[in-house]
């Protein structure tokens, strides 16, 4: 079958590989579509700490179940659960396997699903509902990040959000507060581009190229700053300003993972008494609630994806999103364009 192989540091190919083998327990799943992930950018540039080439990209992935099983039909769309947990460590034993001492995932660190079919635990596979299109169902992955995201932060209904960010993951998440009641959610970046996707959700857009993130915010709630602040930009910039956006008393909860070391103003956590915490994946449960938001907010999350490139082209896919000049939000492979 045709598949993209991460097969070294820069270098993906469109290639043939071997058939997936059968599993017990296992379902053969017809890929349709696939995201790109951030993670899979850091895959292709090397700097991934766990991935090895060879490597069947993508863990954002939708497919159709090929046979009838004990849980599907022939024919059901599905996404999948893509973390592995080893089941023994003690996040596994009381509760928290998201964030499994060895955490693995597929399509980092087994074989993933930028591939015409694969074997997939039918544990971890979830249908999609049938009001959910197809190019709302591959976002399902991306969604439940920030579903564990919002739980983390302790986000309320009319609560004011910034988020630092308008990737994929930032736009998203701001969809999501706009769902879950907040009363103005601000979104930063330097693309033009995407600041105006963000905009077409009802966000209050801020390029920090011409104006000042701070002083935006605070205007805006009588010089207080957001109750809640999402950073999902990784930016060292972003470490420094975010105690300064969030009100004292608020929240900054960290969705992006941040590659090094970074200053953050402690003086401001202990004078404003504010709140620090960390997201990582999603738990089963979360995954599964974000199968269930899908069909509430599918039109939105149709329109992030901004680009399909056919599993035949897609050794070019890196080269598209590393352009700005593109506009890439979201990138999807379509599996069945070979």
């Amino acid at each position: 079958m045709k598949a993209l192989v991460y097969t070294g540091p820069k270098k993906a190919e469109f290639k043939e590989v071997p058939d997936p083998v059968p599993k017990a327990g296992y379902v053969k799943v017809a890929m349709k579509y696939c995201g790109i992930c951030g993670s899979d950018i850091g895959i292709f540039l090397g700097t991934h700490p766990r991935a090895k080439a060879p490597l069947v990209l993508g863990h954002e992935f939708l497919g159709e179940v090929c046979e009838d099983t004990k849980k599907f039909k022939k024919g059901d769309r599905v996404v999948a659960y893509p973390l592995l947990s080893c089941g023994h460590c003690l996040p596994c034993r009381t509760g928290n396997a998201h964030v499994c001492n060895t955490l693995r995932l597929i399509g980092i660190d087994v074989d993933g699903g930028i591939s015409e079919y694969a074997y997939v635990d039918e544990d971890v596979l979830f249908k999609v509902p049938d009001t959910v299109s197809d190019k709302a169902a591959v976002v399902i992955e991306p969604l439940a990040v920030i579903v564990r995201a919002i739980h983390q932060s302790g986000f309320k209904a009319l609560d004011t959000a910034a988020v630092i960010g308008a990737g994929p993951i930032g736009i998203i998440t701001g969809m999501m507060l706009k769902h879950m009641g907040a009363s103005k959610i601000f979104i930063s970046d330097i693309d033009e581009g995407r600041l105006k996707k963000a905009e077409e959700f009802g966000m209050i857009a801020v390029n920090v190229k011409t104006l000042d993130m701070e002083e935006v915010t605070k205007a805006a709630t009588a010089g207080e700053g957001v109750d809640v602040l999402f950073e999902c930009s990784g930016a060292e910039i972003a470490a420094i300003q975010m105690s300064k956006i969030t009100r004292v008393g608020g929240t900054i909860c960290l969705v992006s993972v941040h590659k090094a070391p970074h200053k953050v103003d402690l003086r401001d956590i202990n004078f404003k008494e504010q709140h620090i915490v960390g997201t990582r994946v999603y738990t089963k449960e979360e995954f599964r609630q974000a199968v269930e938001y899908s069909a509430q907010i599918k039109d939105d999350l149709e329109k992030i994806v901004s680009h399909v490139v056919p599993l035949k082209s897609s050794e070019s896919v890196f080269d598209l999103i590393a352009d700005s000049k593109n506009g890439t939000v979201k990138v999807v492979i379509d599996c069945k364009d070979i």
